[in-house]
Formats: structure tokens, sequence, C-alpha cells
């Protein structure tokens, strides 16, 4: 370890649990949880000099930043340390995973290369998870986790995080997939780092929605109560509008899909999903003007306005005709157009000027859960003079979306003192380093305890640090500090619950050691859009041989004859409606055996406002007309034993591998595209240009590289690859 290094007596302690058995380290931001890795790093390494290390964390700019702490705490191995992520080419990944010992990576890749056998996990002795609380569902640390646990010599696992989840359940779901033996938590309180944490002091700045907002807010709170009053009439529904919140109409829409799906389809039913789809775009609305503010609200609801002029869905139709809904979204341009703002602005301005008047040098960090607002809150601030950049997430929207570079790069100005506020939305919370900073302010309070502990965490590493929060009164901001509250001391009571009975709720399962390569007879293509489905990930359970490939057609290639296009029972609906499946069907059938697997057991006819006479049609279109089976299965499972079951029927047991290849055709133009098709990058779709290039199969062969390049759709890597191929000796 690099020598000015000090290990703290916690860190010490948590290392000693972590050295023998896969721990889940949950620490306050701040308080060394990547040190405690790289000690263990270290420990590992001394005691498994032959092994590998891979560090795993959920972004980009996060893996890099490990990587640059890693080498500065374990100098003694800076040359064996790596960063790959997506952007890193496949080739060049699987000479990283032999040449270099320790691995610091996003989770993405790392799945891709286990499923296509790239990068092999028995070696490793130490799993990084950091942000474990991700390794929920089908997250690529679940499936990653198992895998390793599967077939590590040496088996050896650590998760990091600040807050693992607020019940019970979540907590233990973490636990299960990562293989966590042990739990080791530390709070602000805890005798063993009371004297390595800086004080925080949270304030709580309150402000009264002006009466122009609350006139605006009538309007929509009358708009959503008529909405649940006629829903309660229709006797599926039976509490007062108040009684609702987003989460618990969600609830009662999810119960009543189901029951559509088994075939209840009256008209009370079908009626009052529709008017709470309308409600919960009227929540969002009033979320949107309680904590916000009337330029977020107008475009919102002007959003609607414009969809119901090309949707087909009666919810936003019904809605947008609504007096009420009209009276808002009047009065809320009305009100826009005289700059009416929302009295948190106003708010945000003073706690600045006062953060900046005591410490001209005073860097803060402005949390907003909406890029609009963060747009006003710049505005807002550049009008004082006050230098600040928005900081967000890569998905563009109103031109303020940011490359992972881009955020990095930020961040380093932010470092230098470039810019004194950094507005930040939920791309901010989440592990990232940001430099220490002397104020944090929540523009809303959130409910999510995990959240509100990273936004707080920003501040108060190296010292005391301050956290101002403003909250609307009467409004959901209440509500929301409070439940986020809650929660927080509630995962400290699950923590220790579970800490406690840990071992009874994760039983050790005895260990499968599965050979990744040498065994495995059956080989399925799957096309790279399937690489994250649970079918792919069954299919691996079984032992089936995984190759990722760029399939033109179909999802699953099973044989050289049998191709599968495979469709949930909803996809299958919509590719009815907007034309893909015919087409796709048409395709298909460049195969001898084709099949389209329709995966799910809800009710197909109740998945679209669509006759059930065009299912049927579309159904005796591709059964009778065209040829091709359609196999019902219930789920992933399910699709996966079908799949394993057809491939292993098809391909001969002594053959590795098959072509890609459709089946044999009869004409000689057939034959001649059947036989360029095959060419390496070429396929179906290119073959034909060559053809009509060269007239002949004997020219293309003997075309030099220039003259292959001058063919459309052929560029210098292909013609290369085929220039290469043309010209070399066969060995048997």
């Amino acid at each position: 370890m690099n020598k000015d290094f000090k290990a703290r007596l916690y860190q010490e302690t948590i290392l000693n649990t972590a050295a023998k058995q896969n721990t889940l380290v949950v620490l306050p931001t701040g308080l060394g949880k990547t040190a405690i890795a790289a000690m263990l790093i270290h420990h590992r390494l001394k005691n498994y000099p032959e092994s590998k290390i891979l560090f795993l964390a959920p972004t980009k700019p996060l893996a890099q930043q490990h990587e640059k702490t890693l080498k500065q705490l374990i100098p003694s191995h800076e040359e064996e340390i790596t960063l790959f992520t997506g952007s890193v080419a496949p080739s060049k990944r699987e000479s990283l995973w032999r040449e270099k010992r320790i691995i610091v990576a996003t989770p993405q890749g790392v799945e891709n290369d286990v499923i296509n056998r790239k990068a092999k996990l028995e070696n490793i002795s130490l799993i990084v998870f950091d942000e474990a609380h991700r390794a929920t569902g089908d997250y690529s640390y679940v499936y990653i986790a198992k895998k390793y646990m599967e077939t590590a010599k040496h088996e050896r696992i650590i998760a990091l995080t600040a807050s693992p989840g607020t019940d019970t359940e979540t907590i233990l779901e973490v636990c299960h997939n990562l293989g966590i033996q042990e739990i080791e938590y530390r709070t602000h309180d805890s005798e063993d780092v009371k004297t390595y944490i800086q004080d925080i002091n949270v304030k709580y700045v309150n402000v009264e929605l002006t009466e122009d907002i609350k006139r605006l807010k009538t309007f929509l709170d009358k708009c959503y109560n008529s909405k649940i009053e006629e829903a309660k009439q229709l006797g599926y529904i039976h509490s007062a509008a108040n009684n609702y919140t987003k989460t618990t109409l969600l609830s009662i829409m999810s119960g009543m899909h189901a029951k559509i799906a088994q075939g209840e389809k009256d008209f009370e039913i079908l009626k009052t999903v529709s008017l709470l789809a309308e409600a919960m775009k009227v929540q969002y609305a009033l979320e949107l003007i309680e904590t916000q503010g009337v330029y977020q609200t107008k475009e919102y609801l002007e959003q609607l306005e414009k969809q119901a002029v090309t949707s087909k869905v009666k919810a936003v139709k019904n809605l947008v005709k609504d007096l009420n809904f009209r009276s808002a979204l009047i009065l809320a341009r009305s009100l826009n157009e005289k700059q009416v703002q929302h009295p948190k602005i106003d708010a945000l301005g003073e706690i600045v000027n006062e953060e900046l008047e005591k410490n001209k040098k005073s860097k803060i960090i402005i949390f907003t859960q909406y890029r609009d607002t963060a747009s006003e809150i710049k505005k807002l601030l550049q009008e004082k003079k006050v230098k600040a950049e928005i900081f967000v997430g890569q998905a563009k929207k109103k031109d303020t979306g940011l490359t992972q570079k881009k955020q990095k790069e930020m961040i380093e100005r932010f470092e230098n003192n470039d810019f004194q506020c950094l507005i930040a939305t939920s791309v901010g919370e989440e592990g990232l380093d940001i430099p220490e900073v002397d104020l944090v302010v929540f523009y809303e309070p959130i409910p999510s305890a995990i959240r509100t502990v990273q936004r707080r965490g920003r501040t108060g590493r190296q010292k005391a640090g301050r956290v101002i929060m403003i909250i609307a009164k009467g409004t959901r901001d209440e509500a929301h500090r409070w439940s986020a509250h809650h929660k927080e001391r509630k995962m400290y009571t699950h923590l220790d619950n579970i800490k406690k009975t840990l071992h009874d709720h994760l039983k050790d399962k005895p260990k499968t050691i599965q050979d990744y390569s040498e065994d495995k007879k059956t080989i399925v293509k799957v096309d790279y859009r399937e690489k994250g489905s649970s079918t792919l990930k069954a299919l691996l359970e079984m032992n089936t041989n995984i190759e990722l490939r760029s399939l033109e057609i179909g999802d699953y290639l099973l044989s050289d004859e049998v191709v599968i296009e495979y469709k949930t029972v909803k996809d299958f609906v919509d590719s009815i409606i907007d034309g893909r499946l015919l087409s796709q069907a048409k395709d298909l059938r460049q195969y001898r055996k084709p099949l389209i697997v329709v995966e799910g057991e809800e009710d197909v006819y109740a998945q679209r406002r669509i006759h059930p006479n065009a299912i049927r049609g579309m159904i005796a279109a591709l059964t009778i007309n065209l040829g091709i089976p359609i196999i019902t299965t219930k789920n992933p499972k399910d699709t996966a034993s079908l799949l394993k079951v057809i491939a292993d029927r098809e391909q001969d047991p002594d053959k590795k591998d098959f072509q890609l290849h459709t089946h044999k055709p009869m004409t000689d133009k057939e034959i001649q595209e059947y036989i360029i098709s095959g060419f390496p990058g070429i396929g179906s779709r290119i073959a034909p240009y060559l053809l009509e290039h060269f007239n002949s199969i004997k020219n293309i062969v003997n075309a030099s590289e220039h003259e292959l390049r001058e063919v459309e759709l052929i560029g210098e890597k292909k013609a290369k690859r085929l220039k290469e191929l043309f010209d070399k000796e066969y060995r048997k």
C-alpha cells in the first residue's frame, strides 16, 4: 500500500471481516469505502499471487475515478491495473483479460464477455461491487455475481454502498444476489467513526406558495379529484382522492390490467383504468406546480395537449377536454407570460447570496430533479453574476445533455474554481468524485432515502458541511422530507436485524463448478439486441454455448435451417399494428425451418384496441400462407428450454459450429447469392451488390482490394478481409 496511507481503525475492522467472508459494507459517503476495497485487493493478491481482481462500477466516470484511486493507493500494482468500458473493443478487452491483474470496468461489458466466454471468472480472487444497491432485478451485477460464485476457485466478494435499500426485502435481495455472508455498517453515530465524521448542519427553509400558483393548483386539484370521484362511481376504488399517491394508483392500475389480461373487459373496468391514467397525469402536473414552477407546469400541460392531437390513447384525449384542465393550461400560459416564478427561486437566490457574502470562494452544489428547473436556476445565478454550470446526464433534452467526457471535464473545472455553483440533477448524486463543497442545496426534498444520503454526502468530508433543503409549505415537499427521514432511520434498523439473522435468511447453497468452454456442444447464435434478456441467461444456465452475433434475420439461430423470431405477447400485437411482423416473417422464409415464439401468459386479444379478427387474420397468414409455425411459451425459462431442445435436435453432436447460410436454394441466381453471402461480413443483403458489380463469382474472387472497395457497402476493412481470404492457402 501507499506509504502515506494510514488505515483507520474501523477500516481495519471491516477489512478483517471482508477478508474472511463475502461482505456488504455500508458506510456514509466520504468514509473511505474504496480504501477498504484497495486494502482487500492487496491482501487477496498477496494470498493468491496467480489470481486476478475485478472492480466493477456502474458508470464510466466512476470506473475512471476508481482506476485513478487504486493506482494511488496500491502503487506496487500500478502497471497491472487497467480500465475497460463499453467503448473498448471486445478484442482489446479479451487481451486485457489475459494481460492485466486488476481490471476496473463497467458491468455491462463484463457481462457480455462472460456470456461470450471471452472472460473467465474462475481465476478471480475478488470482485468489488461498487454502488452495490444496484444489484437487483436484471442488473448486470446479478448475473456476474451468480456466474462468479458458480465458477470461482477462490471466491471473495466485497459490496460497497452508502445506502443498500430502505426495506428488508430490498436489502435481502442485494445480499442474496451478491452472495453476502456478513454485513458491516456504520452510521455517523458509530463509536469507531465519530472522530472521523465532520458535522453537517442541516437547515430547512420553508416558503409559501403565491396566490397565483395556488389558483393554478386549485384547477389541477379539481381536475384530479373529479377523475377519482368518477372512478369511485364505477365501483373499483373506494377511498377519497387525497388517500391515493402515485405509488398506490400504479399498484391499483397494475392489478386491473392483470384482470383485463385474464379476460375481464367490461366497460366499468376499462373506463376506470382510463380515468386513473388521467389522474396519474394530473398528479405529475400537481407535483410540478407545487415543487418546481409555472414554466415547467405549462410545458407539461402543452405537451399533453399536443399528444392529444396525434395519440390514440383515450385517457389523453379525454383529459385535455376537461374544463379544469383547460383552465389550468390557460392560466399557466398567462402566468408564464407575466414571468411568475415559484417562491423557491427567490429563496434560493437569497441562500446563494448569503453564502457568497460569507465566503466568496465557497463551492455550492444545488440539486434539482428537473432539467427545466436547472436551466431556470442557472439563469437566476447568471443575473446575480454568479458563475454556474448545469451538470446532467447523457440523454439529450433541449441541448442540456452531457457526454461522460464532458461530465468529467466539468467536475475538473469545478475543482479548479472555474465556477462556484454546480447545478446537478440525479447524475450528481451517485458516486462521482465531485470535490468537497461547502454547501449542498436541495431545491426539493426527495422521498428516496438512498438519494437523500447520496446528495447530503457531497459535503462534510474533510471539514464541516452545510445542507439546506427548500420546502414549499402544504405540498408534497413536506411529505417527501419526512418520508426520506423515516426511511433512512428504518434502513439502519433493517440492517441491524438482517445482520443478526443473515445466515438464517441466506442458507449456503452447494457450489457447482461449471465448465465454460470444453463440453458445451449445443450452440445458439443470438442477436446482440437480446444480450440482456432473461431468455439468454436461462440458456446459459442450461449449459448452452452462446454466440452473440449481429443477425440480419431473426433473434435466435439454432442451426443453418432453424431461425427464431422472438416476441412477447405485447410485442407480438404491437408488431401487427405497426406492420413489422409481416415484413419480419417474409425475411424468416429465407430459412427452411422458421419459427415465431410468443412468450407470456397474457391474453393476446386484450393488449391493444385492435379487433380480435385482425390478430386471427395475421395468425392465419403466418401459419397457412407463409407456413411459419407460431409456438407460445409461458416465461423466459420456458422459452429457453424450448430453444435448447430444438437446438439439441438440430445440431450434429460431433459438429462444433454451423454456418449462417440459409437452406440450399434451387436456382443458379440463388446459388450464386448463397455462395457469396457466406463470405465474411457479406450476408444476404450485400451479396447482390457484389454480383451485380462483377457479374460472376470468378470476377469477385479475382478482384483486387481496390476494386472490391468500389462496390457499395464494401469498406476498407471488408475489402481487406475478403482479399486475405481469397489469397489464403487452405490447410486441413
